[in-house]
């Protein structure tokens, strides 16, 4: 059978461009997963053209399995293929909404159980040294220590860390206001080291770098345009260089922080108030990496530990 272009095919593309406008209107999913579903989906029609599906009715749970194990036997990870399993769903699930398929086949589908790996994560000694020897000299090294102060401090996602405005941070009660995934808003605390970091790049640094475009933002970049997600990961990546600790990007800052206020006694449903998660399950893997961490100081300091 001579491959044809599932995207291409007159059905599978009017869907497809119906489904885009479903998720960025009704939806408003992250651009990220927006183009990784449509990427997964295309695939899938393709798939259901070389199968001989000519129309909506004919994309059935046998078509659906078959994709899927197509995919598993290329060697999919188990993530993948959980991400196009959910996207098949709501792709079956909006025709059948649009009257475009008699019955959703995707509920019969059965979710590849996801392997997350744990996060690696500063200890609570190293994320000390790399706050506090730290040089910040000059506007952009009082930025550089207020950004990584922040990170670590919050546990903010680097794209709502850049997101921030001067208004968003009140001082006076230590908390931030985040605009996280989805739109939706949280506040945030933060702690006292972090507020006096950014209260000094207020006051000494962004004078220094402030433009008549530089807008309502909390940071810069070198510019005076607000500061870009990829200039902040390369921020996070040089300064941990010169202190010396393990390399992490600002998600493994984040990841540090949320691990470090569990070890502390924090719960978990306050940390995911903190995190922004939209479920819990999410945070959940932050118990998993303490409880390695106390299994490796427990192989470390018990005479028989490594037995």
């Amino acid at each position: 059978m001579t491959a044809v272009d599932g995207s291409q095919a007159p059905w599978a593309r009017e869907a497809l461009a119906e489904f885009e406008l479903h998720l960025r209107a009704e939806r408003d999913v992250s651009p990220h997963t927006l183009r990784a579903y449509l990427g997964d989906l295309t695939d899938l029609c393709l798939y259901a053209a070389n199968v001989g599906v000519g129309e909506p009715e004919g994309l059935d749970i046998g078509v659906l399995r078959g994709w899927l194990a197509r995919q598993h036997a290329l060697g999919r990870k188990r993530a993948t293929l959980a991400r196009r399993t959910a996207a098949a769903r709501a792709f079956t699930r909006h025709l059948h909404r649009r009257g475009l398929i008699s019955q959703d086949p995707g509920p019969l589908l059965g979710t590849p159980k996801r392997e997350r790996d744990l996060p690696v994560v500063l200890t609570q000694g190293e994320a000390a040294r790399l706050l506090d020897e730290m040089v910040a000299e000059g506007a952009l090294g009082l930025r550089d220590r207020a950004v990584l102060e922040v990170l670590y401090g919050t546990g903010v996602r680097v794209s709502e860390l850049c997101g921030l405005d001067i208004d968003d941070l009140d001082t006076a009660r230590r908390t931030a206001r985040v605009l996280g995934k989805g739109g939706r808003e949280r506040t945030v605390p933060v702690g006292e080291p972090a507020v006096r970091a950014v209260a000094d790049w207020l006051r000494r640094g962004r004078p220094a770098i402030v433009t008549k475009d530089s807008g309502p933002a909390l940071f810069l970049g070198a510019r005076g345009g607000r500061l870009h997600p990829t200039s902040a990961r390369r921020i996070v990546h040089t300064r941990i260089g010169e202190v010396g600790v393990p390399d992490l990007s600002p998600h493994g800052l984040r990841h540090s922080a949320a691990t470090h206020l569990l070890e502390g006694g924090a719960d978990l449903r306050s940390v995911q108030e903190i995190l922004g998660h939209a479920s819990l399950q999410t945070t959940q893997i932050y118990t998993h990496v303490s409880a390695e961490r106390l299994k490796q100081v427990h192989r470390q300091a018990h005479p028989r530990g490594a037995e």
